[in-house]
Parts: C-alpha cells; sequence; structure tokens
C-alpha cells in the first residue's frame, strides 16, 4: 500500500449537495422527502441496468425514475419537470465545507480525482460550477465502460487511467455501496456520512477505512490516517 492512496471523490451527494433538489420535489410532490425515494430508486435501477446488461445514461435515467415515481404516486411529471430536474442536478452547490477539506488534503500532498456515474458534460462540469475543479488533477465517467458503480470496471477505469494499481486509491463517499466496491478490489474506503448514512457492519463486509460526519472532518481524518509516518 502506498503512503498516500490516491483519493477517488464521488460527485453526487459527497461533494455536492443533493438536498438542492429538494424545492423542486416539494413542487412536483407536496413533499420534499419524496427526492431521498427518487434517488434511492436511482441507484438501484443503475445497479439493475448494469446486472442485466442494458444500457443508459445516468441523466436519462433519473428523468425516468422521477417519471416511475409520479406514476407511482399519481402525480403527473411534465417535460418541464423533467427539464427542470436536469436543470437542478447540473448546478448542484459545493457543500459548505467541501473547498475547505479539499484545499487542506492538497496541502498535504493528496493526488485527488473525482469518479461520478453522470456522463461528461458538454459544457462546465457540475464540478466546475460548483467551484471544486481546481482540487483535482482529472475527472472520469463511468460512461466509457458502460455499466455504473459499483460495477468493478468503473474503478478499474481509475486505475488504468492513472497508471496504477486498484491498491493504491482510496474511494471517498457518501455511500456505503461505494466504498465497498472499491475495497472489494483491494482498495480503500472514506466514507462521509452527511447525515444520511452509515457503514454496513456484516461479517467479511469490508469497512472504511475512515469515517467522519462532514467532508471537512473526513479531510483531517484522511491526512491524519495516511500522514507519511
Amino acid at each position: 500500500m502506498p503512503t498516500r492512496p490516491i483519493l477517488v471523490f464521488d460527485v453526487n451527494e459527497t461533494l455536492l449537495d443533493l438536498n438542492h433538489l429538494c424545492p423542486l420535489f416539494d413542487e412536483i410532490f407536496g413533499d420534499a422527502e419524496v427526492m431521498r425515494d427518487w434517488f434511492a430508486q436511482l441507484i438501484l435501477y443503475s445497479q439493475t441496468l448494469t446486472i442485466t446488461g442494458l444500457k443508459s445514461d445516468f441523466g436519462t435515467l433519473a428523468v425516468g425514475v422521477l417519471r416511475m415515481t409520479g406514476n407511482i404516486r399519481g402525480v403527473p411529471v411534465t417535460d418541464t419537470h423533467a427539464e427542470a430536474l436536469r436543470q437542478a442536478i447540473a448546478t448542484m452547490p459545493a457543500h459548505p465545507d467541501a473547498a475547505d477539506a479539499l484545499d487542506h488534503l492538497r496541502q498535504q500532498g493528496f493526488r485527488m480525482v473525482t469518479l461520478t456515474n453522470s456522463p461528461p458534460s458538454k459544457g462546465p462540469s457540475a464540478i466546475d460550477r460548483a467551484g471544486l475543479a481546481e482540487y483535482f488533477q482529472a475527472s472520469f465517467s463511468v460512461q466509457p465502460v458502460g455499466r455504473f458503480k459499483p460495477a468493478p470496471e468503473t474503478y478499474r477505469l481509475v486505475a488504468d487511467a492513472l497508471a496504477v494499481p486498484s491498491q493504491d486509491l482510496c474511494l471517498v463517499a457518501c455511500h456505503v455501496w461505494d466504498t465497498i466496491g472499491m475495497q472489494a478490489l483491494g482498495g480503500k474506503g472514506a466514507l462521509v456520512t452527511h447525515g444520511v448514512n452509515a457503514p454496513l457492519v456484516l461479517p467479511d463486509i469490508p469497512q472504511p477505512d475512515v469515517v467522519a460526519s462532514d467532508l471537512r472532518a473526513l479531510a483531517w481524518a484522511i491526512a491524519d490516517r495516511w500522514d507519511g509516518r
């Protein structure tokens, strides 16, 4: 294991605040909490497509799951709603402590990249718009491998591009299924809970190497964990 792994950051919810979408779900469904059900279903069906070998991009799937949620709840989802969702996803702001956390890790000498299920943007990416792009040496999308995280191919895509083994990577995410995906390949995992997640404690399931409630605390914990000693 290298003294300092390359940090591979998930983007949606980990670095960017998913709660930015809540007003749209409140407008459509009269209940902002529906956003959490929609996102859980989005992850479920992204993994379903990967397992079955069927194809879609994450943005198209996000809209499809929104329409499905509307059908389940008897609420019409219009094309205007669908476009509003696309725009809201593209403009999610960074968590308030994200820049401070990333700046600390950069000062400590960590190499950092991103890996997202979202397709590449034709214009400025969500990370660009959130003002975080300067902290990362590269940004990766799962689209070239045609599979969504936590498929092993998605993490190997990053390892191959950086010319390092998976063991030299640490996946930083708000989603424990994502950290497990990297750790199953021998890499490391760092989990930020943001008050909506927790480690999955089961026999023979890898636990995150670092866990914290927010990005700032996680950054300091990562620096302490891999301090070069």
